[in-house]
């Protein structure tokens, strides 16, 4: 009968041993300094807005669209994303990418826009009221 208490609370332990690792390995960290974003060679989110100067580049061959963000220093970063551009891009406030910075380029594995808010306005005049 111990066996099978011992052999229990020995699946439980490895469990929560490889949970906790999994959990350190998945941490994503979010950076809207993309000097830290270049050096850090781990996949990051960067936050950053849209550089509409420099228009979108798409390879529809290839399925790979280019585009610039830059954070809030004013440093430009290029992102490359395999995919579809979401629908909303052009109309976002900022963007966020997910990926890792690699040979010049931000490779996006994912991309995610904030949009301006329809509620925005109007809290903004509840609060001057």
């Amino acid at each position: 009968m111990k066996n099978k208490y011992m052999f229990g609370g020995a699946i439980i332990v490895v469990f929560l041993g490889v949970m906790g690792y999994l959990f350190t390995q998945t941490n994503i960290q979010y950076e809207n300094d993309f000097q830290r974003v270049v050096t850090s060679g781990q996949t990051v989110k960067a936050t950053g807005v849209w550089v509409k100067e420099k228009s979108i580049q798409v390879d529809n061959a290839a399925n790979i669209v280019s585009f610039y963000i830059k954070d809030a220093t004013g440093v430009e970063m290029r992102v490359m994303y395999k995919g579809s551009i979401p629908n909303n891009f052009e109309s976002s406030t900022s963007v966020v990418v997910t990926g890792k910075f690699q040979n010049g380029v931000f490779t996006a594995s994912d991309i995610l826009t904030k949009c301006p808010s329809k509620y925005e306005e109007t809290y903004d005049k509840q609060a001057n009221a």
